[in-house]
This record gives C-alpha cells, sequence and structure tokens, in this order.
C-alpha cells in the first residue's frame, strides 16, 4: 500500500503547481513553456548527480524535489492542453514497470539479473516496434551528452554482436586513431583532425564500456580531480596560477597530485 504521507505530500505539489499556474498565480510560472524550462531540467538533473556524487543525503532529497517540481511543471503546462496530466504520467511509468517485470508481477521466470536484462531488452523491443521504431538503435535519445550517448549506441551495437572482443583490442583502436590524429595534426588538416579527434573520443567511450565504466562519470569525476588540483595549487601559491613559472606550477602540481 501507498504511504498517505507520500500520497498527501505529492497531491500538495500538484495543488501548489496548478496554483502557480492559474490565474492570478506567479507571472514566472505563468509564462514559462516547455521550451523555457528545458535548462532547469538539465541543471537540476546534474545538480542530483552532484549531491549523490557529495554522498549527502540531505541535499540529494533537495534536488530530487526539485527535479520533481520539473517533472510536476511539464505535466501541468501539458493538461493546460489537454495533452496529458500528471495522472496519465505516474500511469504511463508504472504500467511500463509491471509491464517490464513479468517475472514480478505475471509468471515469467528469472532466475538471476542476466535472466532479467534480458526479458527487459526483449519487451523494450517489442515496445519500440509498436511504436514504429526500426533497428539496433532505436530508443537512443538525441539529447543525451554526447560521450553518455557514444556508450550507449556501443552498448546496443555490443547486444547484437557488432563489437571488439575485449577491452585489449579496443585499445589497440585508441592507438590507431591517435595515429590518425597525429597524421592530421602534421598535415596541418584541422577539419580532419576534429574529425580523427571525434572517432578517438568515440572508441575511448567504448573502452570505458569494456571496463565496466561509465564514460560520462569517469570523465566527470577527472575534471572534478583537476579542479580540486588547481585549488590545491591556488591556495599554496597565495596567488594566481598567472603569477607563477613553470617550475613552480610543476612542484605545486606535482605535490598537489601527490595529496590526493
Amino acid at each position: 500500500m501507498a504511504d498517505p504521507a507520500a500520497v498527501a505530500a505529492l497531491a500538495r505539489l500538484v495543488d501548489i503547481m496548478h496554483r502557480l499556474r492559474a490565474p492570478g498565480g506567479c507571472p514566472w510560472d505563468r509564462e514559462q513553456t516547455p521550451e523555457t524550462l528545458r535548462p532547469y531540467l538539465v541543471e537540476e538533473t546534474y545538480e542530483v548527480l552532484d549531491a549523490l556524487d557529495a554522498g549527502d543525503p540531505g541535499a540529494v532529497r533537495d534536488e530530487l524535489g526539485d527535479l520533481l517540481l520539473q517533472v510536476v511543471f511539464h505535466a501541468e503546462i501539458a493538461a493546460e492542453h489537454g495533452e496529458f496530466t500528471i495522472a496519465d504520467v505516474a500511469a504511463a511509468i508504472a504500467d511500463k514497470l509491471v509491464r517490464r517485470h513479468p517475472h514480478v508481477f505475471a509468471d515469467v521466470q528469472a532466475e538471476d539479473a542476466e535472466a532479467v536484462i534480458a526479458n527487459w531488452r526483449r519487451i523494450k523491443a517489442a515496445e519500440r516496434a509498436a511504436k514504429g521504431e526500426v533497428g539496433v538503435l532505436a530508443g537512443v535519445a538525441r539529447a543525451l551528452p554526447a560521450l553518455a550517448r557514444a556508450q550507449q549506441v556501443g552498448d546496443k551495437l555490443a547486444q547484437v554482436g557488432f563489437d571488439w572482443p575485449d577491452a585489449a583490442a579496443v585499445l589497440a583502436k585508441v592507438d590507431e586513431e591517435r595515429t590518425e590524429l597525429g597524421a592530421a595534426l602534421a598535415a596541418g588538416d584541422a577539419a580532419q583532425a576534429g574529425r580523427e579527434l571525434g572517432d578517438l573520443l568515440l572508441t575511448l567511450a567504448s573502452l570505458a564500456r569494456h571496463l565496466g565504466v561509465q564514460a560520462e562519470m569517469a570523465l566527470r569525476d577527472a575534471t572534478a580531480r583537476l579542479m580540486a588540483r588547481v585549488g590545491h595549487v591556488e591556495q599554496a601559491a597565495n596567488g594566481s596560477l598567472a603569477d607563477l613559472d613553470a617550475a613552480q606550477r610543476d612542484r605545486l602540481w606535482s605535490a598537489a597530485k601527490a595529496a590526493e
């Protein structure tokens, strides 16, 4: 049974959103559209990730609330246009969960996680076919961050055997792409160098998949480490990085890296 407190809290959120959008409500909320809300949806999603990275339950709660607001906001606008309601959104995902878990809600047997994933993929393929989406790459979201999208494309191709046999083979392809990038740079062909760089990034996304690593999260983590190191260097230098010579930067950088 659903928690009555959860039901009441969600109903209150929906009512508040309706009031904000109603005549006499908030002028800013009333003028928003799905297009103007897009940046906020992306921003709130990444703020949830930041809170998860920080391991702060209170921040995760708050950021999930902000993300939930975006869901309710979009549903309210859709309801105003007679498209769907927040109830339709909840019903659709509930139906999908039941449909994709026949080992829980029906008589399909799934002995382990691999069997669950196999069932999931078959059901998703049938859903896409019913919607007229054909091809192994159907359903890859265009709006995904480029690195995450590259990894998802590689994952879908791997499911039909279009893949390297192991990480070592992908690493060899990385070396090949690096060589081609170097050749383009040596030739002074900026356009070709850009294409080769794209190929290298795409291959690195496949390497991440073979290593069981989320490429997007790995890059986020590496960027966070870089920012932390820069902060340590600036603190140790007691000033701007621009004021340091190369030897000073190298010495402080090495110390910051060793302190991790």
